[in-house]
């Protein structure tokens, strides 16, 4: 799923209409995103929450075998759309399956009540042709009448299938029923752009091994990460020449926030984080690899480049295809002295 821009998000996308077939941003958006190279320019942050929102969505095959999730009829993708929220916003999905297997919509980290659950163990999947609608709600942080502290819906989730192939979804995920969603706390950060990083077993976003996706940026950007894994496998996600703190929102809040700063973050199946980064901050233009860094996962081609252009559009010592085309000759290269001992044995 490309990147939602949102220097352009009033001109391609309007709440309660026509949608954007990858992304949907559900925050209000009512100041203008800054000059990414200006260092004086107060940051956009997330309003408060408290609104009600409706959207429909699509479970669909698509034609290369597999499944996706979209906004309109014949415009599903993989990963599924984004979806924003502020703490206390309320979430109306009308889901239409308009697959010919029962199919679902089940979400981590929000609320929602046994029917809005998306399991075929409390009847709440959707039959071949049918509609549903799921309602997830958001809170904002608080104490309990208990007196213990009660965290917000705040974070970096994700929503799936929960039904195609065995009661748990394995095929639908397996085959790209998967998406991201965010939830923001009031005076939350916004980025000028967001992108989705799905490791699915060996692969990322279901696409085939050493062809990505690429992701775009201009130094300076505001890019947000959200990052998730599916499937029977822990991964490990490493940007190259970009750091994060580790904590809910990837940013430190001071000088003194203790948060550790790390480039590389375990993620096991059904994990998800999220985090922003200054694109080229301290280190400059560039095609900065993305991966899995258990070895051989990256070595089977779960890789990427985050594309970081200087403001002319050029990506200094990157040529289209170049790290493709290398990737494929290292492999090569390096099951050549196996094969070799294989034979002497």
């Amino acid at each position: 799923m490309d990147g939602l821009d949102r220097r352009g998000f009033n001109r391609r996308l309007l709440l309660g209409g026509a949608a954007a077939a990858t992304s949907l941003s559900l925050a209000v958006d009512t100041i203008s995103a800054p000059e990414a190279a200006s260092a004086d320019a107060t940051a956009r942050t997330a309003p408060a929450g408290g609104e009600v929102r409706h959207l429909k969505l699509y479970a669909e095959k698509l034609a290369d075998g597999q499944m996706g999730y979209g906004l309109e009829k014949g415009k599903a993708s993989v990963p599924g759309p984004l979806i924003e929220l502020n703490e206390g916003d309320t979430l109306h999905i009308e889901f239409e399956n308009t697959m010919d297997v029962r199919a679902s919509l089940h979400v981590h980290g929000l609320d929602y009540e046994t029917s809005s659950d998306g399991t075929a163990l409390n009847k709440s999947d959707v039959e071949p042709g049918g509609t549903r609608t799921y309602t997830w709600r958001t809170h904002a942080p608080g104490r309990r009448k208990d007196g213990t502290w009660r965290a917000g819906s705040a974070g970096y989730w994700h929503y799936h299938d929960h039904v195609v192939g065995t009661e748990h979804g394995t095929t639908g995920i397996r085959k790209g029923l998967y998406g991201p969603v965010i939830v923001r706390r009031q005076g939350d950060v916004l980025p000028d752009k967001t992108v989705t990083v799905v490791f699915n077993d060996m692969l990322i976003n279901n696409k085939p091994a050493h062809t990505g996706p690429n992701f775009d940026a201009t130094v300076g950007d505001r890019v947000e990460w959200v990052v998730i894994t599916h499937g029977e496998y822990y991964h490990t996600f490493h940007l190259h020449g970009h750091r994060w703190a580790d904590n809910r929102t990837g940013q430190l809040t001071g000088p003194d926030d203790p948060s550790q700063v790390i480039d590389n973050k375990i993620c096991g199946p059904a994990d998800s984080f999220g985090f922003q980064i200054i694109a080229g901050e301290g280190v400059g233009a560039g095609a900065w690899m993305y991966h899995c860094h258990v070895q051989s996962h990256s070595d089977m081609g779960m890789v990427g480049l985050f594309l970081v252009r200087k403001p002319d559009g050029t990506i200094p010592g990157y040529e289209p295809h170049e790290h493709r085309q290398e990737n494929k000759q290292q492999g090569k290269q390096e099951h050549k002295p196996e094969r070799r001992q294989e034979h002497a044995h």
